[in-house]
């Protein structure tokens, strides 16, 4: 994978296809493969005629993996996704974040709207203010000397996610720590760029979707039928709702 550097660290991401540029930014404990080739969301947005852009955020996949809590702030991580574009000669792109990914995107479109042309925020609704309230069991979690010392249901969802992944569980608590700091809902009603706000309709934690776009100024919600924060990723009902969304939003220019 094709790596560049951003503020001293070294990120992995890939490009596929050709078309308007979708910036892809997976999950917690995820990746650019796990979270957007291997749900299809990168087939379907090249399929659609877009360029589907794959970020391993630091901390996870084939990017450098810091033990320190200090380097995982959203409005850090969005830096480095904005750096991405700037790497690739990209003026302006719209964003497709699921949950830590959705953070991230939030505080793109909030800190650098003029790069942002729209933006999708899967798996997170209103805890992107309200905060995730189990993040301290996660965090104990990833550091449990075995799955068996378990008990907490998502910390176990997560710990055996991050195993399947292969992932750096240091890092990752590290991550846990700072990067679900949540976004003043003032600095929300201050996103001006068009959001679609995507969540599964068992999904606990990601929050109400309706309730945060109602704070966006140019936000729309959808559930996602039967779906929980792990399985509505790929749900077909979410990228129906995308591609519809970026067809309104930020159409693709027919080549002359």
């Amino acid at each position: 994978m094709p790596h560049f550097t951003t503020s001293g660290l070294s990120l992995a991401y890939q490009t596929h296809g050709e078309g308007a540029p979708v910036l892809c930014v997976h999950g917690f404990a995820s990746s650019g493969k796990v979270n957007w080739i291997d749900t299809g969301w990168v087939e379907t947005l090249t399929g659609a005629g877009y360029q589907a852009i794959t970020l391993d955020n630091r901390g996870h996949g084939q990017s450098d993996k810091p033990h320190d809590p200090e380097l995982y702030y959203p409005s850090q991580m969005a830096d480095d996704a904005i750096a991405l574009l700037d790497h690739l000669g990209i003026g302006r792109a719209a964003v497709l974040g699921y949950s830590m990914g959705a953070r991230i995107s939030a505080f793109m479109a909030f800190s650098h709207p003029e790069r942002v042309a729209a933006a999708i925020f899967g798996g997170m609704g209103m805890n992107l203010v309200n905060g995730l309230t189990d993040g301290n069991d996660i965090i104990a979690g990833l550091r449990a000397p075995a799955l068996a010392d378990l008990t907490h249901p998502t910390a176990r969802q997560f710990r055996i996610f991050a195993d399947h992944t292969g992932s750096d569980r240091e890092a990752l608590a590290a991550c846990m720590e700072t990067s679900r700091q949540p976004m003043a809902r003032a600095d929300v009603r201050r996103i001006a760029v068009p959001v679609l706000v995507a969540v599964g309709e068992a999904d606990d934690m990601a929050g109400p979707p309706d309730v945060l776009a109602e704070l966006l100024p140019q936000g729309e919600a959808v559930l996602i039928p039967r779906r929980d924060h792990m399985r509505a990723t790929g749900d077909k009902v979410f990228k129906q709702a995308a591609l519809d969304f970026l067809g309104r939003v930020f159409p693709i220019v027919p080549l002359s």
